[in-house]
């Protein structure tokens, strides 16, 4: 082997040599790097090609359109498909079930029996008997309200002349001075969280079927009284989901005293978090802080993008902007090919199951430089369709396959979307909220019963159990 060459005491000719060498080198790689540009080269020219070759047979496939563009349908109007994986029709003659089959009895709380007692023909008193069908009634019985009076009596020692007045005395009644008890804060709480009912709407029902009639403020202010116990629990969900190992979130419009805004929601497999705020990245910020080590999840917007820690970006979007892209250019089977290919990936990835890790993140590495070769030929070609999305898929190559690597990452961000859904319908009744103190509260419930929620817990056994616990 040849020893390596000291350039330091290497004489003239030595060094002219070494040259001459290195230039022959260059040469050679330079020789090289134009062949592989080359061979690049005529590679995406056959991926082109191909891809419109199967965007092509996939548009062959496809039922005719009717004149407006939309596809001809291949069954008799008004029938309905049969759905993928839905079993068929019984055949005829299966026996039937019986009437009421599917109905779960209830525990009786009262029983009535009815018997004859004398018999129709002769007047002969008629007593025991068997039991031949038993028949099921519910019913709702209106309860009115109960109002206690608490009356404290001062008492006078008759020995040494003290009086003596004893205390409230009820903790786990009701919530600090305040009239109305924790069962009716509890179903005022749940009727405007769950059941969205507008106040007054919950102001008739009170009436209606409790007999109880309280004014809108008094509606208003038991609700601002949860959310003020509910303070610490909501602390703590905050404080959770900067320890989540994935985070989902996402943002909504929500009108404050007739200003334009945004709410954020945080979602966690176990919590989920409302903040009302800007839509700028302060606000994720300011939420997760700069030591969540987890992994965000989340859709493409602005305030993502730049965010510097472990990502993973929606799939859903991602396949959503596709499928709006092959609508728009059916014409083209270009864009439907690269479109299938990207679906073809993408299936591929989420069916993907390894045990080692090292064999996830092999996969992880192949699934991007697949994904990232099916974009390149489409990269800086003005007149090519696809090279919007493909140079947002080549941006955020490497946060895109982050569920691959790591099972306990979903590929979407559908657990941020269903979170905000009962806002938006919330949103849709009332327009959003009157006031700072409003959506103070509106933010603590929708986290408190969404968390209770997500957990598949009661919210009203839940809501009682906290406004009847004693404060710490």
């Amino acid at each position: 082997m040849e020893a390596p060459l000291d350039l330091y005491r290497a004489s003239r000719e030595a060094l002219i040599a070494l040259i001459g060498r290195l230039r022959e080198q260059t040469a050679d790689q330079r020789q090289e790097i134009a062949r592989l540009r080359a061979e690049l080269a005529t590679q995406r020219a056959e991926m082109t090609r191909l891809t419109e070759r199967v965007g092509a047979l996939l548009a062959a496939l496809e039922p005719p359109a009717d004149d407006d563009g939309a596809p001809r349908p291949t069954t008799m109007p008004g029938l309905k498909p049969v759905g993928k994986g839905r079993a068929p029709a019984p055949p005829h003659g299966r026996t039937r079930r019986a009437r009421g089959y599917g109905r779960r009895r209830m525990a009786p709380t009262a029983r009535q029996v009815h018997a004859v007692t004398r018999c129709p023909q002769c007047a002969t008193g008629l007593r025991g008997g068997t039991i031949r069908r038993t028949r099921e009634v519910i019913e709702v019985v209106p309860a009115p309200v109960v109002v206690t009076e608490h009356v404290y009596l001062e008492r006078r020692c008759p020995r040494c002349g003290g009086r003596w007045l004893p205390g409230p005395e009820l903790a786990g009644v009701v919530v600090g001075q305040g009239r109305l008890g924790g069962g009716l804060l509890s179903l005022i709480a749940v009727l405007r969280e769950e059941l969205r009912l507008p106040v007054e709407r919950i102001q008739w029902y009170l009436a209606a079927v409790q007999g109880l009639r309280l004014s809108v403020g008094a509606i208003v202010g038991a609700l601002h009284t949860v959310a003020a116990r509910a303070a610490p629990v909501v602390t703590g969900l905050r404080e959770a989901i900067r320890t989540s190992p994935v985070l989902h979130v996402d943002e909504t419009g929500w009108r404050e005293a007739g200003a334009n805004g945004y709410v954020w929601t945080f979602s966690t497999p176990t919590q989920r978090v409302f903040v009302r705020g800007s839509r700028e990245r302060t606000m994720l910020e300011r939420e997760v802080g700069d030591a969540y080590t987890g992994v965000l999840v989340s859709d493409f917007y602005a305030a993502y993008t730049t965010y510097d820690g472990r990502h993973q970006y929606c799939w859903a979007h991602l396949l959503g902007d596709v499928a709006d892209l092959v609508a728009q250019h059916r014409e083209q089977p270009a864009v439907r090919g690269w479109a299938d290919g990207v679906h073809a990936v993408y299936q591929r990835a989420a069916a993907h199951v390894a045990p080692n890790p090292a064999a996830r993140r092999r996969a992880r590495q192949d699934y991007e430089t697949e994904l990232g070769t099916l974009c390149a030929p489409y990269l800086g070609v003005t007149d090519a369709p696809q090279r919007g999305l493909c140079e947002r898929i080549t941006k955020h190559l490497h946060e895109l396959f982050v569920f691959v690597e790591d099972p306990t990452v979903p590929p979407t961000n559908n657990a941020a979307e269903r979170s905000l859904r009962h806002l938006v319908t919330c949103r849709k009744i009332s327009g959003g909220t009157r006031s700072p103190a409003g959506t103070a509260t509106k933010m603590a419930l929708a986290s408190l019963f969404g968390t209770w929620r997500l957990q598949g817990l009661n919210p009203l056994a839940q809501c009682r159990r906290l406004l009847t616990a004693p404060q710490v």
